[in-house]
């Protein structure tokens, strides 16, 4: 029997046992919804107390709130891992990493049968790695490289239909076996629909890279902040594990 009491003091030991209990509910929520998900539940897959899992989270929605930003920031260290360096690289990486998390993947369909009333909130789930400034600057120094057309223009809205035109096909969402098949046809596409056509010098591509490396840092910073800011600050010692 699980006997109650506050989290362990270490911060590492915190962080550790938040993930574990995320990790269940996650598990949980994929197998039964999260309107049939309850405390108790999740409390006994992860082996803890259902009074610990209050002392990291209020409610039920707060912690199925910072389940769903810590899939953004798992996505997002994914895409960078990938070493993206064109236009046409980063979002043929996020289709990859989206293929992979089925919660975001429902999120973005809007399933309510799996995510509730989180399903009507869709938190950003299909879009870019960064939106509004930050990615029109990106934009902006692409087209500066000569790495993308200046015309027709709308750069970010062709490389979202052409990532949601290949995401959500007739049939559905592309299985997770698709996912570097999918990958490849959304970086083949964004180049082909926006490339001026000529390679770039070592200078010019060197910058790109580095541009799309700052606009993942960026979005990652970001996300990162919003699941530290809903993990009653365990997310400090994420760095330390």
């Amino acid at each position: 029997m699980v006997k109650a009491g506050r989290p362990p003091q270490d911060p590492a030991r915190q962080l550790e046992r938040a993930h574990r209990i995320l990790d269940a509910a996650a598990e949980l929520v994929l197998r039964w919804g999260y309107g049939k998900t309850t405390i108790d539940d999740v409390a006994k897959r992860a082996e803890v107390a259902k009074g610990t899992i209050y002392l990291h989270w209020k409610t039920r929605d707060e912690l199925f709130a910072a389940l769903l930003r810590r899939e953004r920031v798992l996505m997002l260290a994914e895409v960078r891992q990938g070493a993206p360096a064109t236009l046409g690289q980063l979002y043929g990486g996020y289709a990859r990493a989206l293929l992979r998390r089925p919660l975001l993947q429902a999120l973005m369909r809007g399933e309510s049968d799996l995510l509730g009333k989180f399903a009507r909130q869709k938190q950003q789930a299909g879009q870019s790695a960064a939106m509004g400034p930050p990615l029109d600057a990106y934009l902006a120094e692409l087209v500066k490289r000569g790495a993308v057309r200046a015309e027709p223009g709308d750069h970010a809205m062709v490389a979202n239909a052409i990532l949601y035109g290949f995401l959500f096909v007739p049939d559905g969402m592309p299985k997770e076996a698709e996912a570097d098949r999918i990958a490849f046809l959304v970086t083949d596409t964004i180049d082909r629909a926006l490339s001026p056509g000529r390679p770039l010098s070592r200078d010019d591509a060197d910058a790109v890279a580095r541009a799309t490396l700052d606009l993942l840092t960026a979005g990652e910073e970001v996300a990162e902040r919003k699941l530290a800011a809903s993990m009653g600050g365990t997310q400090k010692a994420q760095r330390s594990v």
